[in-house]
């Protein structure tokens, strides 16, 4: 059957670019093996939002007592938060399925591969078209040089757990380890976190990761500069051996990347190039070096992040279909939160990065940090922190980094001034909203 558009993958990605292309009247289909919606509703972004609100109200319950309130913590069913996420969840993805042929467009359940540059083929049918878009996103990394790895679960394994874990080791050191950690934590399991060099985090400005580190080693066991050599079943859990030592755990999570879903869809059949890690690599407009072939989302190897993959494929279809030529997404300046507790906004560009791109004389940073009203009457205050970097006479804002309560419905706002290319000075004339934390951005001397 041919078709105009074929997405491989009913993701963040593949979803986007279907239905924005058959708004334009595009003959589209979706091909899913898994479940629809992909990672980011089913097993990323959205289980993992609830949780940490889980693990915030749980916070919450303890700050009352600053405020007056005579609270008593009676405990937290996880049985009831998991119904109620799967629930929730499984509404979306129901949704979803009315959605999708409520716009016209075909989708096929099962393993796509490519038969050649413009053909696929799932369960012996085959199916062409013009435009073919691979969205096929990743999966959780489990080391293969680590004795006993099969004994630990991977993030997606997380949503599946029927009980509370008491203790819980998380390895990685990437924003889903940290995320993990801290909101089991917060839920009241004993948390360590394993990471191998001595910070978590490590593509982001030191200056918000110095302050987690410290909000870490006061919540977490954080074990850094940790290499895991083992697990081994105990007769009393799971024992992480390191080259610390060894501590025992009723369960092990793997948080140390992503493999990409492009090692078993057919590439060795078609002309399209695929590089080291699986990465298919794109021009601007997404299109890989096959004409008509095009990738999106993880798999490009550029920011692994939902709002990313939807963005670039509403602007691919609206290319393709909806007379918009010229129209991509550009990579730079692309807001993003660590749901940590308590969260980190960046946007921009780290302070090295500016350094090495504008010159480390033309650079200027800008720094805060304080104790919101707020924090100030909990048990446990927890520090605000803000940095902007700015770069040449004008002084404009290149990199704005936060970390702090609120922050993640902070950047939003911020993230649009970066992108239209504000000056300190237009952050210094904007007036402020008192009393807030976010005023402090445009008060920084």
């Amino acid at each position: 059957m041919k078709y105009d558009v074929i997405a491989l993958g009913a993701g963040s990605g593949g979803i986007s670019v279907v239905e924005r292309a058959a708004s334009y009247g595009a003959k589209c289909l979706v091909i899913e093996k898994g479940t629809v919606g992909g990672t980011c509703v089913n097993v990323g972004c959205v289980p993992k939002k609830i949780m940490w609100n889980a693990s915030h109200v749980a916070d919450t319950i303890h700050n009352a007592t600053g405020y007056g309130f005579d609270v008593a913590y009676k405990g937290f069913s996880w049985a009831t938060l998991k119904e109620k996420r799967d629930g929730y969840i499984n509404g979306i993805t129901q949704w979803y399925g009315g959605y999708i042929e409520s716009l016209g467009i075909d989708y096929v359940e099962g393993a796509a591969k490519f038969v050649d540059d413009h053909t696929i083929e799932v369960d012996g049918k085959q199916y062409t078209a013009d435009h073919i878009v691979i969205s096929t996103g990743g999966r959780p990394r489990v080391p293969s040089d680590v004795k006993g790895a099969e004994l630990g679960i991977t993030s997606d394994d997380f949503f599946a757990l029927e009980t509370q874990p008491k203790r819980i080791a998380v390895i990685g050191a990437g924003y889903i380890a940290v995320e993990i950690a801290q909101l089991m934590h917060g839920l009241g399991s004993e948390s360590h976190l394993f990471c191998r060099h001595d910070n978590v985090l490590r593509s982001f400005d030191d200056f918000v990761t110095d302050e987690l580190k410290l909000e870490l080693e006061k919540t977490v066991h954080l074990h850094t500069n940790s290499a895991i050599e083992a697990l081994e079943q105990r007769d009393n859990g799971i024992a992480v051996i390191s080259n610390h030592g060894a501590i025992e755990v009723d369960t092990v999570i793997w948080a140390i990347g992503r493999d990409l879903n492009t090692d078993n869809i057919g590439l060795e059949n078609t002309s399209v190039t695929v590089e080291a890690g699986g990465v298919i690599p794109t021009d601007q407009f997404q299109e890989t070096n096959v004409k008509g072939v095009f990738a999106l989302g993880d798999i490009t190897g550029k920011f692994p992040l939902t709002p990313v993959a939807i963005a670039a494929a509403r602007r691919l279809a609206d290319r393709l279909y909806g007379g918009k030529e010229g129209r991509y997404l550009p990579y730079e300046n692309i807001a993003s939160i660590v749901f940590s507790h308590p969260p980190i906004g960046t946007v921009g560009m780290t302070e090295k990065e500016a350094k090495a791109q504008y010159g480390e004389d033309a650079i200027k940073c800008y720094t805060t940090s304080f104790t919101s009203m707020y924090s100030s009457f909990t048990p446990n205050p927890v520090k605000t922190a803000m940095k902007l970097i700015v770069a040449g006479e004008n002084e404009k804002v290149v990199g704005v980094h936060l970390f702090g309560p609120q922050v993640d419905e902070m950047l939003q706002g911020f993230a649009v001034a970066v992108r239209m290319g504000a000056t300190k000075q237009d952050f210094d004339d904007t007036v402020a909203l008192h009393p807030t934390s976010a005023e402090e951005l445009v008060t920084m001397r």
